[in-house]
């Protein structure tokens, strides 16, 4: 049965030390990817880069440490890795497109439906997307930071079966590998908690050029498993094994997929917004939403931390501050502050205006 997989790779196994392509790693990948596609499934590819070569293209011995130097670069290497690309997937007489997003085409619904509707076209147009954030333009607030969340973001964007992520080890590990050599590799997490009670040790971005590492890749994990998209950390080094454990071979991290959300609008909630807001529930809230599937009313909000709009989405919390659930609020954070702990009833009174019965309606709700 055809599959839609998203495969990342990283700066760090894109170029050498010195910011220049590996070409040869390069073209591995592409042959993998193409084989893939031959086989009839839906390939997405998201890769970094641009950054990287953009220095190498002018000279600089590291990334510009101010955002309009990293744009200015990414303009530069861009064009260059997209021409390799081309290259590479020409002889192989496959297509490619290019897709360059902000988080702004994620966060707005029109643009959100927009992409998904570019990326099934090309699917059923035979081309394989290479995916990329569009850092020429993308402002700091609306950054996606790294293509780790990138990439899991994309993968619940086309509703994928498994995400990749190509990185410079063969596995997540306990501790990092190079720096302690006692280090055990985790083959399968059922579940994030695990990590904690294994009490795995992440790191920042591996190499000068790149901005993930594995901390990057546990968060993109959790993102693409709650969307019920099962993800796998491997080496870069080896993409033919994609392949291998699409087969059944146990190789690699696997990160089990949850319960997946349904519809395109919660992904959407779920995965393309970010949060303006929390508001803490009271247990009997908690339990409602939770565990009874209902609206969220104001009689159980005990807090409300942030300044947002109506229709601006919120992280729900119990007392005790962990995420229970995301949703689009029908009130302000100055009217909610009024309206806490108070029946729906007496809302209008309050307010001096009739306003909605929920503040978050179940339909516009997600369970985190």
């Amino acid at each position: 049965m055809p599959l839609t997989i998203v495969i990342k790779i990283g700066t760090s196994s894109l170029t050498q030390d010195n910011g220049n392509l590996a070409i040869a790693t390069i073209a591995t990948l592409v042959e993998t990817l193409c084989h893939l596609r031959r086989q009839g499934h839906r390939v997405v590819l998201v890769s970094s880069g641009a950054v990287g070569v953009g220095c190498a293209r002018i000279g600089l011995q590291e990334k510009p440490k101010t955002i309009a130097g990293k744009q200015a670069v990414a303009a530069i290497g861009q064009g260059r890795l997209m021409r390799v690309y081309d290259d590479l997937f020409t002889t192989q007489e496959q297509a490619i497109a290019q897709i360059l997003l902000t988080r702004t085409d994620l966060v707005q619904r029109r643009r959100y439906l927009n992409a998904s509707n570019t990326f099934q076209e090309l699917f059923r147009l035979g081309v394989i997307p290479i995916v990329n954030e569009n850092d020429t333009v993308a402002v700091e607030e609306l950054k996606f930071g790294d293509n780790d969340t990138l990439s899991a973001m994309v993968a619940s964007l086309v509703e994928a079966d498994w995400l990749f992520l190509l990185t410079d080890v063969e596995h997540l590990y306990s501790a990092d590998p190079r720096s302690h050599p006692d280090a055990t590799p985790i083959h399968l997490v059922e579940r994030m908690e695990e990590l904690a009670e294994l009490q795995v040790e992440t790191g920042g971005a591996g190499t000068g050029w790149g901005t993930g590492g594995m901390e990057t890749k546990i968060h993109a994990a959790r993102i693409a498993t709650s969307a019920g998209v099962r993800t796998v950390i491997t080496s870069s080094t080896a993409p033919a094994n994609i392949e291998k454990i699409l087969a059944g071979e146990p190789l690699g991290t696997h990160f089990a997929p949850h319960k997946s959300v349904s519809s395109a609008r919660k992904r959407w909630i779920a995965h393309g917004l970010i949060p303006a807001g929390k508001l803490y529930l009271d247990s009997g809230a908690v339990t409602a939403i939770c565990d009874k599937n209902k609206s969220l009313l104001a009689a159980g909000i005990t807090a409300v931390d942030g300044d947002f709009h109506h229709d601006d989405a919120v992280v729900l919390c119990d007392r005790e501050g962990r995420e229970v659930a995301r949703g689009l609020v029908n009130y302000t954070s100055t009217e909610l502050q009024k309206i806490r702990g108070i029946k729906s009833a007496d809302i209008p009174t309050i307010l001096g205006y009739e306003g909605a019965e929920t503040v978050v309606h179940r339909d516009n709700l997600v369970l985190s």
